[in-house]
């Protein structure tokens, strides 16, 4: 590391100037999504259409209860997907700040670093698309639900992808998280090795408390990938400190 300490001020000024410029990308994402709410809108229906499809005659319908419902779907739409565009630019700033504490020769991991960050987001968010949400759709509408006729609020149920897309994008994001520490010193893969026991049953608890189906099927479609971001972790952290020595 570099042996001169520098300011909390120029800390500060140095955060700010990275949030500003991820805020300018956040913001050049939302305008180019919000040109294509439409698309992105019908885009989020597709769970809920291929959910129930197998049980179901036709998908429920969606609808707003309130004036403004719809119009701050189509914000919220934008909001995440203007997100998810600046990400590359967002692990870039996060890089750029983080990279006074790291050796010179550790540096030169800036593109691998928002490469990975930014295909480990996409993997897990589509993950949920693809497979979790369509399974909860399922579950959730038709569970008992023959004496009832579903009706879906366009807002709740945005907020209901929004949600798990972004958690499980982030559950992807644990193998950057763990060399971030082992990097820090606060943790090191044999530590993580050690205890991969309790990192399972972690992994178990936090998926009954943020899917949200009570079967232990949905259950264990996060679990699972939690605990093999885990191993990943580990196997990336390893790898990254050998390199860190030989270079």
């Amino acid at each position: 590391m570099e042996d001169t300490k520098v300011p909390l001020t120029e800390h500060l000024s140095e955060l700010r100037r990275r949030i500003i410029v991820s805020l300018i990308a956040f913001l050049i994402g939302f305008v180019i999504a919000f040109n294509y709410s439409e698309d992105l809108f019908r885009l989020l229906t597709l769970p809920l259409r291929s959910g129930v499809s197998s049980r179901m005659s036709s998908p429920p319908s969606l609808v707003f209860l309130a004036p403004a419902e719809a119009f701050w779907m189509h914000l919220k739409v934008s909001m995440i997907a203007g997100l998810i565009i600046s990400l590359p630019v967002i692990f870039l700033q996060l890089w750029k700040f983080v990279s006074p504490g790291l050796l010179q020769k550790e540096r030169k991991y800036v593109i691998p670093f928002v490469i990975v960050a930014t295909i480990f987001f996409l993997i897990g968010a589509a993950y949920c698309f693809f497979l979790v949400l369509p399974f909860a759709m399922g579950f959730l509408l038709t569970y008992k639900t023959g004496s009832m006729t579903p009706m879906l609020s366009v807002g709740s149920y945005i907020d209901f992808c929004l949600k798990f897309i972004l958690a499980f994008g982030a559950i992807f994001e644990l193998p950057i998280a763990i060399i971030f520490f082992t990097r820090m010193g606060i943790v090191t893969p044999k530590t993580l090795s050690r205890n991969r026991k309790y990192a399972i049953l972690i992994a178990f608890i936090v998926a009954a408390v943020l899917t949200p189906t009570p079967d232990a099927f949905n259950q264990t479609l996060m679990a699972v990938p939690m605990i093999f971001m885990y191993e990943a972790g580990i196997l990336l952290s390893r790898i990254f400190v050998k390199r860190s020595r030989d270079v």
